[in-house]
């Protein structure tokens, strides 16, 4: 049900986890890929592998934190393939601190990848966005219920990013949907400490008893970039294995 050809994509974090696997996706059902990340050549590797010519996947190295990064990538995207009709904003970085020890440079850090980022991305988007266009935004179960111990700095980035998606969404209406997913816990190489994030003890609270795999989001996101959605917008779609209820 869902077709993507003759649309263009960019995808940021598109050198691993979930943006990774929505460049895949969104290749596969047709669309032309700008892949962003500040690891431009695991992006590059990553377009080489969809479309060795370049001509419908192509990279591009990129800092979340940087204004200008945001603008020049969608400068590229542009220039890449004429257009733009879907953005995922999926860089991100999950870190262990504690707020009681946290350096102002540690909150700075964790805000201006995954809040700033989704900020300057977005603004830097909108002017090329065609008719019907979409921008998913990617969240975190942790904008709803503030995060793990250690980790409420990325917490408050991830409910920023829920509530910033919801405004965008009022002043972009009719013309773009825009929406964010809240994964719970997926098995990417984001966080800082994996064994933590995917010990036998966390895993026990989600009801399905696995995390999720990149590919599973990518196809949540899919959806909600397609018309399959097309009455979908300001939402925040959980998508943790029923983690969420606790």
């Amino acid at each position: 049900m869902i077709e993507f050809s003759g649309k263009t994509a960019l995808i940021t974090g598109a050198g691993s986890g979930i943006g990774k696997a929505t460049a895949e996706l969104f290749h596969q059902l047709g669309a032309k890929v700008l892949l962003a990340d500040i690891n431009a050549s695991a992006a590059a590797e990553a377009a080489k592998v969809l479309d060795p010519t370049g001509k419908t996947a192509s990279a591009f190295g990129y800092d979340a934190a940087d204004r200008a990064s945001a603008d020049n990538t969608v400068a590229a995207c542009i220039e890449a393939f004429g257009g733009l009709d879907y953005l995922v904003a999926a860089a991100g970085i999950y870190r262990k601190q504690s707020i009681a020890e946290m350096t102002d440079e540690q909150w700075r850090e964790m805000m201006g990848v995954n809040l700033d980022g989704i900020f300057y991305i977005t603004r830097a988007a909108i002017p090329h966005f065609s008719e019907g266009g979409a921008i998913v935004n990617l969240a975190s179960i942790a904008a709803n219920f503030g995060g793990r111990l250690t980790r409420g700095h990325y917490g408050a980035s991830k409910g920023g990013v829920m509530a910033y998606t919801r405004g965008l969404a009022k002043e972009l209406a009719p013309k773009v949907r825009v929406n964010c997913l809240n994964p719970g816990i997926v098995e990417t190489p984001m966080a800082d400490d994996p064994a933590d994030l995917l010990s036998p003890e966390v895993l026990e609270m989600v009801p399905l008893k696995r995390p999720a795999q990149p590919s599973e989001m990518a196809s949540i996101i899919a959806f909600l970039c397609s018309d399959a959605a097309s009455y979908i917008t300001a939402e925040a779609v959980i998508a943790s294995g029923g983690f969420y209820i606790g």
